[in-house]
């Protein structure tokens, strides 16, 4: 099953192309032999961008947050500055 259309033939047969992404899977867009895009079905888009957890989670859980590690930082607090 080919999955690779070009954009006059995506253009052209546009609604055959949703449904067989719809029931394949994705599908690539080429321009001048070039991959450009890949269609893909709502359900799937949703699936796979959805953020699992918060940024400080995905820190707490880093193997490298007990290697010990540790930033020595300068002595000062501030900097002068002429405004």
């Amino acid at each position: 099953m080919d999955r690779e259309w070009s954009v006059t033939a995506a253009k052209a047969r546009l609604s055959e192309l949703l449904d067989r992404v719809i029931s394949d899977g994705p599908h690539m867009i080429t321009r001048r032999g070039r991959a450009i895009a890949v269609v893909v079905a709502v359900d799937e888009w949703r699936r796979k961008s959805k953020r699992s957890g918060s940024l400080a989670e995905f820190y707490a859980a880093s193997p490298l947050r007990v290697t010990g590690f540790e930033i020595e930082r300068p002595g000062e607090s501030h900097r002068d500055l002429a405004l």
